[in-house]
């Protein structure tokens, strides 16, 4: 059947193209234990990405002081908004019963937001393999000497490249500049100004394109390839990326513990994160699935002229298939997830794990801004806010409602914690967060 064969036929796709916002629930997703026989990464995969980002913690504690309070850990905190859940129940009727808090992935050290998680993670593991080749280092040693000046002369040998819309730029650029490399970042047309001119500022150069994050990934990659003192971060295929990101879930079990929050079949926990090509939230996922199993209930969301993942896993298409394709333009204001083009490796991993995906209009990113400034006092990029329109829509859909009814959650939704994983954030200049207030969209 051809595309649009394909889009005539199914009222999903039809809606999609109209620019509405959807609920798509997976009808993929199986349990946890039957998920993991065909399973390409498994927890051990996790645990290698959490031993190496520990050996690092001395490195990045001297090269970054900020992270000294956490012995050179980047994480974030976890903090409950009941401000916000009253207020949106009030606002949006929302009906959303248990506990509602936020994963302030927007305020992680360094780079401000959730690729701190797998741009940084990615970088180490490369800087690791190529220190121990050489040797510069044994895996006894303390990795703070990777922060000598004879160490950044050997990297400075090298570049990293890598294509972005902003944010994985910023981690891959930061960390990499701190190392010690030649770093170039490939940015889309979407990519805000200032985020271009921090990474200027910590000496990364960056080109420009004026189109879309497919073209910045595509000539990035085809410059590198070029080079063959040039490793590229690929956000598309990259396992690395991807079990940086899993880490997470690890330590959101500490951290549910402080709350005392418990997670079980009769304590279910739902967490929604924005998506743009997949790598973050699909890493998120896969760790919390690998640590809850089959208590938590992993969303996407995405904007409705950029629904990349959920354009691919609906029609079984993955990367063979964009959002321009089926005629919408992937432009967005919500700049992290302004991707035409699904990871089709992510798209794999999370067919048997996803709950499913909702859609959301540019105009409530700003809403949703407002509604946790005015509730709870905290700032969020609007990309990031794209995680509450899960809260929002869970309890008022038809589509999760029988969600919840075939998996046995109707009788235990009031026991359960739901997450609103916030990806970016912290490191927007006061001036254009204030630009942001006054943006109301039709």
């Amino acid at each position: 059947m051809n595309l649009r064969n394909m889009i005539m036929e199914n009222p999903l796709l039809k809606d999609i193209q109209s620019e509405k916002e959807i609920i798509w629930i997976n009808p993929d997703k199986t349990d946890f234990q039957a998920a993991c026989k065909c399973a390409e990464l498994t927890m051990k995969d996790v645990e290698d990405a959490e031993a190496r980002l520990l050996r690092f913690a001395p490195f990045i504690m001297k090269c970054f002081p900020e992270t000294n309070d956490r012995n050179g850990i980047i994480e974030s905190v976890l903090t409950p908004i009941p401000k916000m859940q009253k207020l949106i129940n009030e606002k949006y009727e929302s009906g959303l019963t248990g506990r509602l808090l936020l994963k302030q992935d927007s305020h992680l050290a360094i780079a401000g937001s959730v690729k701190a998680r797998g741009g940084i993670y990615e970088v180490l593991k490369h800087t690791e393999e190529l220190a121990l080749e050489h040797g510069l280092l044994t895996m006894e040693d303390n990795y703070e000497k990777l922060a000598s000046e004879e160490a950044r002369a050997f990297f400075k040998q090298y570049t990293i490249q890598v294509g972005s819309t902003g944010n994985l730029g910023m981690s891959i650029g930061i960390m990499s500049a701190a190392i010690g490399y030649d770093v170039v970042v490939h940015m889309s047309a979407d990519a805000k100004q200032w985020k271009k001119d921090l990474l200027r500022s910590h000496g990364v150069t960056v080109v420009e394109y004026e189109s879309d994050y497919s073209e910045a990934v595509k000539n990035g990659r085809r410059l590198s390839d070029g080079n063959p003192m040039s490793y590229f971060v690929d956000d598309e295929n990259s396992r690395n990326l991807f079990l940086g990101y899993a880490v997470a879930a690890k330590r959101l079990v500490g951290q549910l513990e402080e709350l005392q929050v418990k997670v079980d079949k009769e304590h279910p926990m739902f967490v929604y994160i924005p998506c743009g090509v997949g790598g973050a939230p699909g890493g998120i996922s896969f760790g919390l699935k690998q640590v809850f199993q089959d208590a938590v209930h992993c969303f996407f969301v995405e904007p409705t002229q950029a629904p990349c993942m959920v354009v691919g896993m609906a029609t079984g298409l993955n990367s063979e298939v964009s959002v321009q394709d089926i005629g919408l333009t992937g432009l967005t204001h919500a700049d992290g997830l302004a991707v035409g083009r699904p990871s089709g490796f992510v798209g794999s991993i999370m067919k048997p794990h996803l709950s499913g995906e909702f859609t959301i209009r540019d105009a409530k990113l700003y809403d949703y801004m407002r509604d946790l400034l005015e509730s709870e006092g905290i700032f969020l990029e609007p990309s990031a806010c794209a995680a509450f329109q899960g809260p929002v829509k869970l309890m008022r859909s038809t589509e999760t409602q029988a969600y919840l009814k075939k998996n046995n959650l109707t009788d235990c939704v009031e026991s359960a914690v739901h997450i609103a994983w916030a990806t970016g954030g912290s490191l927007v200049p006061l001036e254009v967060r204030e630009e942001y207030k006054k943006i109301h969209l039709r």
